[in-house]
């Protein structure tokens, strides 16, 4: 029983024409019929009624019809993940990502995204939500992970919600803490030296905004640096920071301490144009990173992170 017969064999079914059959098969009809006739002959029975020109299954013929139908189904699923792999042996993957992202679980992602797929070329954009959304609408990039709320007005995005974290507050780890308490109210931050990101950092603002919220203007001691110039000024001293907690792991030199109710949250999202089709490459990204997200235990995730995401958004 070869492939190509059970297709002639469902060509016939579907339009109960052998002529038909063989002109959206795209083979002659002697052809088509030869083929036909050796299926049967394989199987030992006829599998059409031929009756008065009346094309119509035999009971072999309705028997044979789901298994075919299946088989045939399969095998296309089959060659169109097989053509799918076959062009991910290359091409490239272009992913915005914000700097604690970067700094934090990106790169665990990206390494097992990198085993599976060699052969794509990887480029990544680090920058803050504002640049990124700036970017993907320029088609400079194929997905962004970026910081919900958008900030533009522009429908023309899909945004997938995938994580929810806590911001906290660092200090140095050889400096004494800034509160004895477990944690720390937006007002504890008043008149103290805070060390602050440049202007398109979501966290800069949303810290800003607490505490005009609050009823003050905090004091700046630093301002204008990237996460990582960040991080290193506290670590040196120079005051504290509002940061997101995953950019904590694998920094020994400081110590956060969490912000007590109402806290300061913030939701990362997977972004991609709505007008554009992702790439293969980009929907084989997003399938990995919903699975690697969803199998995280709470361990690795720390108590200030939670996945939002889901398998069924894969």
């Amino acid at each position: 029983m070869q492939f190509q017969q059970l297709e002639y064999f469902l060509a016939v079914a579907d339009t109960r024409h052998f002529t038909r059959a063989a002109e959206v098969s795209h083979v002659a009809q002697p052809s088509l019929s030869r083929q036909i006739r050796n299926l049967e002959e394989e199987l030992g029975a006829s599998l059409f009624s031929r009756a008065r020109g009346n094309i119509t299954l035999t009971p072999a013929g309705e028997a044979l019809l789901p298994l075919a139908q299946r088989i045939v189904a399969d095998m296309e699923t089959a060659r169109h993940e097989v053509q799918e792999l076959a062009g991910m042996r290359r091409g490239r993957l272009r992913l915005g990502a914000t700097p604690s992202l970067c700094a934090g679980l990106l790169a665990e992602a990206l390494a097992g995204f990198h085993d599976r797929f060699p052969g794509v070329g990887l480029q990544v954009e680090e920058s803050g939500s504002r640049d990124l959304i700036r970017a993907l609408g320029h088609g400079e990039l194929d997905l962004a992970l970026i910081i919900l709320p958008l900030q533009s007005s522009d429908p023309a995005f899909v945004t997938t919600p995938i994580l929810r974290e806590n911001l906290v507050v660092v200090h140095a780890a050889d400096a004494p803490p800034p509160t004895q308490r477990a944690s720390m109210r937006i007002t504890d931050l008043r008149d103290r030296p805070l060390v602050m990101f440049r202007h398109g950092y979501d966290v800069r603002e949303a810290t800003l905004h607490a505490c005009r919220a609050a009823g003050f203007e905090p004091r700046l001691a630093v301002e204008g640096g990237e996460m990582d110039a960040v991080l290193r000024f506290v670590e040196a001293g120079l005051g504290i920071a509002v940061v997101p907690s995953m950019v904590l792991k694998n920094r020994p030199g400081l110590r956060g301490t969490p912000l007590a109710q109402p806290r300061l949250l913030r939701t990362i999202a997977l972004a991609h144009r709505k007008d554009v089709d992702p790439t293969h490459t980009a929907r084989a990204f997003r399938h990995h990173l919903m699975a690697y997200l969803t199998h995280l235990t709470r361990d690795e995730l720390g108590e200030d992170l939670e996945v939002i995401a889901s398998l069924h958004d894969r």
